[in-house]
């Protein structure tokens, strides 16, 4: 089995690039899109359903939005902390689309759009680590029903120094301070591994390039999109690689696909 994330920065905006991707990549079973950045009633289904995938969609207009594309049909999609948690102390939390899970063969796939946070202790990055608090609640959640989950999508945590092209004072950057990655880490710290460092262990690979500065071209990026598996996936796993050839394409999202085999 494959599973791919990649954030498209709109999905209306990049549709010809993800399906022209499917048809170079026809043995990718589930696409986890983030930042679709449209209502459900405007998603682009057709293009999807034409070539035979199914579609699951978590979206609001201009930002955020999750989606899933699958070869198969998904059981058990839910959408949001409470459709696992219930009541949830903060609802604000599920006011921006970000988070949508199914299962398929018997694997519970998250893909989620982690807040970006902004700046460093302004109102966004708070609330981007009351979201990572909330959201470890919703993993515990979902590991008492199933050892089998991958989480995966746009983490906006660079969770090591050699996943940015430049680590002097991350500290002070957003996406690589010492309180996101602690928070992640406690996440994380649930019994998810990162994937892609079973299979490459040195720096360089990146999956986000800013679009200023040549930042592609110049390989400055961080890696920011993740694959991260419980043991008994993470034992499965066959490879995880980095597609970069979606960045070099006119007009591209700044993100491209990271793809695990199972």
């Amino acid at each position: 089995m494959k599973i791919a994330t990649w954030n498209v920065n709109s999905v209306r905006t990049r549709i010809n690039h993800i399906c022209d991707w499917l048809t170079t990549n026809p043995d990718v079973d589930v696409l986890c899109l983030q930042e679709t950045k449209v209502i459900d009633n405007d998603f682009p289904h057709a293009p999807f359903s034409d070539r035979g995938y199914q579609t699951y969609i978590y979206g609001q207009k201009s930002y955020n939005g999750v989606a899933m594309i699958s070869r198969s049909p998904l059981e058990n999609v839910q959408m949001g902390f409470a459709s696992v948690l219930g009541k949830i102390a903060e609802p604000s939390l599920d006011d921006q689309k970000r988070l949508i899970t199914a299962q398929l063969a018997g694997i519970q796939i998250v893909n989620m759009y982690v807040p970006n946070g902004s700046e460093v202790g302004g109102e966004k990055y708070e609330y981007k680590l009351r979201w990572l608090r909330l959201l470890k609640l919703y993993l515990q959640a979902l590991l008492a029903q199933s050892p089998n989950v991958l989480i995966c999508g746009d983490f906006n945590v660079a969770i090591a120094d050699i996943d940015i092209y430049d680590p002097k004072n991350r500290e002070t950057k957003v996406m690589a301070t010492d309180i996101e990655r602690d928070t992640l880490a406690e996440v994380l710290n649930l019994g998810f591994q990162d994937v892609f460092r079973k299979f490459e262990p040195e720096g360089g690979h990146f999956s986000w390039w800013d679009y200023r500065a040549g930042g592609f071209a110049r390989n400055r990026g961080w890696r920011i999109d993740y694959h991260f598996l419980t043991a008994p996936l993470y034992e499965r796993a066959t490879a995880c690689v980095i597609d970069k050839e979606p960045r070099k394409m006119p007009q591209p999202s700044d993100h491209t696909p990271v793809i695990v085999t199972l």
